[in-house]
């Protein structure tokens, strides 16, 4: 019950600060009223006040101690306010004991919110109001009440100007953390573009090169393919030489953007991967201790070797992020055939605390790998818990036919 009182409050408090300040300062002057016209008690009490509270004594209280409800707007004018009220008040001969907490906290929004140069300067007000009611009251305790009073303005201000300074200090770390955000996004994008750059002139080096020795030596079989079959065929095993090598220099090219597993390196130069393998796949990451179920829904067909690439090598970053950063968790992997390829790999584990890479080079790299062929990706916390990739492939028309089916996985049951 406390716990939803104080909830309620702090909610209050953050919707309107003008009602949550004028709250507080009907409290302080309920209280210094309550206190006044109890010590009082209908008679004077000569050590501290010359006359008994009244209507103008109620004025000036409540004057002094409602200007509190502007406190956040116009701090310095709620100070000199304040003090002015508290000093006409103790001058006008009421008991020098109330009126002295408005001050102080007029002094703290002060010094909470301007810096030294205007807050050191605004102490002289509270602390001449609070010193002048000390010097109304008994004689005996003139001078400890002058040092109490000088203690409690000097807390008065420390603690405001500490909370300044915190509240800068917080401000400054949150853009901090801003601009640290966007340059970790800026050098993510970076990096993948540098990377996509690099591969696409070397790529563009490669194909060159060969493919012009190819034309070339085409051109020529073509032209003495009738008169000189010994060139002819000699430029055809050109032909074929040239491109065996540069089909294996571009399988060791590509290999580099490969998503790292535990035995990857074992399949050397082998073709590119597809769902084919996703059983083995499944079976590695099972014996490094992920429970992981597949479920595949729809017509099984063939599919185009760059998607069957793409879906295999989002399968396998996924799986790859939950068993890194998901802690104890299990996955479940699902393919949908259909007009569009739909491939859904979720987890029960940490949510996004799990998949630091998200805005990092992982998702980026995979929404890149999908949106050259024209998919989408959505990546984002379940809300029962754990972390889900949902990514469509779009599939050529000439895949809708329904085939026998193929095994690229175990379905569920």
């Amino acid at each position: 019950m406390r716990a939803k009182v104080l909830s309620s409050l702090r909610r209050l408090a953050m919707m309107n600060p003008f009602l949550t300040d004028l709250l507080f300062g009907v409290v302080v002057a309920g209280v210094t009223l309550t206190f006044g016209l109890v010590s009082s008690n209908g008679s004077v009490d000569p050590g501290y006040a010359r006359r008994s509270l009244e209507v103008a004594g109620v004025a000036l209280t409540l004057v002094a101690n409602l200007a509190l409800a502007w406190r956040r707007r116009v701090p310095v004018t709620v100070l000199m306010v304040s003090c002015a009220a508290s000093i006409i008040f103790h001058a006008a001969g009421y008991d020098a004991r109330l009126n002295g907490v408005a001050p102080l906290l007029a002094l703290y929004t002060v010094a909470g919110q301007r810096s030294p140069a205007v807050s050191v300067p605004c102490v002289l007000p509270p602390a001449v109001s609070l010193w002048h009611a000390a010097f109304l009251g008994p004689d005996e305790f003139t001078w400890p009440n002058l040092a109490q009073t000088s203690i409690m303005v000097a807390v008065a201000w420390t603690f405001g100007n500490s909370t300044r300074m915190l509240v800068e200090r917080n401000r400054r770390l949150a853009h901090l953390s801003e601009r640290l955000r966007h340059e970790q996004e800026d050098k993510a994008r970076r990096a993948v573009t540098e990377e996509r750059v690099r591969i696409a002139r070397e790529l563009h080096d490669l194909v060159a090169h060969h493919m012009s020795v190819i034309v070339i030596q085409a051109g020529l079989a073509r032209y003495v393919l009738g008169s000189d079959l010994a060139t002819a065929r000699s430029a055809l095993t050109t032909i074929a030489d040239t491109g065996s090598e540069a089909m294996g220099e571009m399988r060791r090219l590509l290999s580099v953007l490969r998503i790292d597993m535990d035995d990857d390196d074992a399949d050397g130069y082998d073709p590119a991967p597809g769902l084919q393998r996703l059983d083995q796949l499944v079976e590695r990451l099972r014996s490094a201790g992920l429970p992981v179920e597949v479920s595949i829904t729809g017509p099984v067909h063939p599919l185009a070797p760059g998607i069957d690439l793409c879906a295999y090598r989002v399968v396998q970053e996924c799986l790859t992020n939950v068993l890194k950063h998901a802690g104890p968790a299990t996955a479940w992997v699902s393919l949908h055939y259909g007009a569009e390829l739909e491939l859904r790999v979720t987890d029960d584990g940490r949510g996004a605390a799990a998949t630091p890479q998200e805005n990092g080079h992982g998702l980026i790299v995979m929404r890149e790998r999908v949106k050259l062929y024209k998919g989408t990706v959505a990546a984002g916390s379940k809300p029962s818990g754990g972390f889900e990739v949902v990514v469509t492939l779009p599939l050529s028309s000439s895949h809708q036919d329904d085939q026998p089916p193929q095994s690229h996985g175990k379905p569920n049951t």
